[in-house]
């Protein structure tokens, strides 16, 4: 997993904090992606295609180290040395980071709740009028029929994982997801954050950190080997994999270390040559093509659960995700023009990620109206709703494109204004001109 650079560069603007709007693109694409594999499920699309979202965890996982590099590059001084630190109050930092996940939660939990009871009234599919907040799906790995996987909650379950939910710790619960399943990830970036401060400088004088990415790779991949080595594939182990803050830590820490090596390198005077990028592609594209081909031909190893999807999900794919924004950070600027896209659209990649459920499950709904008689709506709803015909993915670009917009315009209009309010009461004084708060990424999604 070491990261090839060789060559000479300039030490000038070291001192000085870069902006890479490659960065803010990947985040809205690893957010379209994330989207894309939670929600792109149309028979009429030949399987073969339908394959190349399959893997939305590499979304989740990317943002996970993406966070940890771009907080090290915006709030660390002197990264790379020993004497690296972070200035400032850990509070203020940790009010800023909640301020920027809290609303965001808030705004998706409202948005679900208001889903689940419209859509029962309305019953345009037939499942429609049995939805229930109530009902889960069991986290497991073992090829349980998914009938076997449906769980309804108690009325004291159901309080606890609001519980959970109004205090972000729902990433906590390991045996099933609830309400807005995907912002489980905005719980352990919480966890993450408070660790940020205490963590980060300490990484960041690592005088190895290549070596200190191996470790952390292999300390990564641990929990996967022992719970293949047991046998252990139902709950709570898959949800523990799959979403435990701790076990997700590893790739945050990469990304700080990777931070750490780009201004080691760059204060050693080292560029990232041609042949440095080809390796970087070729360790991205074998990955993929490899995590691919386990979960394609190797997901049947044992009969106890799905042997591939632990290995490609926990670990196996961090040295690619770890290519890719190293490969993005080389990236030269774009036009000013472009610059001033990229920022709205990678700020909105968090919403993306919490928001793309609900919001598909009324355009689903409403493709379907649009297929049936919608002209009945204006004189008998009822008839409108019962001629509902069938979804077609050729209207799917128009989601994502509504998707964009919706997330966008809810990040300016809600989210920064929750967050300006939320930072008034709980900052020890105001922010200072020129400090992050929506710029910096945060992670979203399932599996």
């Amino acid at each position: 997993m070491t990261l090839p650079l060789v060559g000479q560069t300039t030490n000038a603007g070291l001192n000085q904090k870069q902006k890479f709007v490659a960065l803010e693109w990947l985040r809205y694409f690893l957010g379209i992606y994330i989207v894309l594999f939670h929600t792109f499920n149309y028979p009429e699309v030949p399987q073969w295609f339908r394959q190349f979202f399959e893997m939305g965890f590499f979304s989740t996982s990317a943002f996970f180290v993406l966070s940890g590099f771009l907080l090290a590059h915006v709030y660390l001084r002197d990264q790379g040395s020993e004497t690296a630190t972070m200035p400032g109050k850990r509070k203020d930092f940790l009010v800023k980071r909640l301020a920027n996940l809290y609303p965001i939660h808030l705004g998706s939990f409202a948005l679900v709740v208001a889903v689940f009871w419209l859509l029962p009234q309305l019953a345009i599919l037939p499942s429609d009028a049995n939805m229930s907040l109530h009902q889960v799906t069991l986290d497991v790995n073992n090829w349980l029929p998914f009938a076997n996987m449906q769980y309804t909650l108690t009325d004291r379950e159901f309080y606890v994982a609001l519980a959970m939910n109004a205090f972000l710790l729902h990433a906590w619960n390991p045996f099933y997801l609830t309400f807005n399943f995907p912002t489980w990830s905005i719980s352990t970036l919480l966890f993450l954050y408070l660790l940020f401060p205490v963590l980060a400088p300490w990484l960041n004088r690592l005088k190895r950190p290549g070596r200190a990415l191996i470790i952390t790779n292999l300390l990564y991949l641990t929990p996967v080997a022992i719970c293949i080595a047991m046998g252990w594939f139902g709950a709570p182990e898959t949800g523990i994999l799959h979403r435990n803050p701790i076990i997700r830590l590893p790739e945050f820490v990469a990304g700080i270390l990777l931070c750490s090596y780009y201004h080691q390198s760059l204060k050693h005077g080292f560029a990232l040559t041609r042949r440095g990028v080809v390796w970087l592609f070729v360790i991205l594209v074998a990955s993929l093509l490899g995590a691919r081909l386990l979960l394609t031909y190797a997901g049947e190893l044992s009969q106890k659960g799905n042997i591939a999807y632990f290995l490609v999900h926990d670990g196996v794919l961090l040295p690619a995700q770890l290519a890719l924004i190293y490969l993005c950070v080389h990236i030269p600027n774009p036009s000013e023009a472009w610059a001033r896209l990229a920022k709205p659209l990678g700020n909105c990649s968090l919403s993306l990620f919490a928001l793309h459920v609900p919001l598909f499950m009324l355009f689903a709904r409403t493709d379907r109206i649009l297929d049936g008689n919608p002209k009945l709506c204006l004189t008998d709803f009822s008839g409108c709703i019962a001629a509902a015909g069938g979804k077609s993915a050729w209207h799917y670009p128009i989601f994502l494109i509504l998707l964009t917009v919706f997330c966008v315009y809810f990040q300016k209009l809600f989210v920064e204004r929750m967050r300006a309010l939320i930072e008034k009461m709980l900052l020890s004084k105001p922010a200072k001109a020129g400090s992050l708060t929506a710029e910096t990424p945060t992670a979203l999604g399932n599996k």
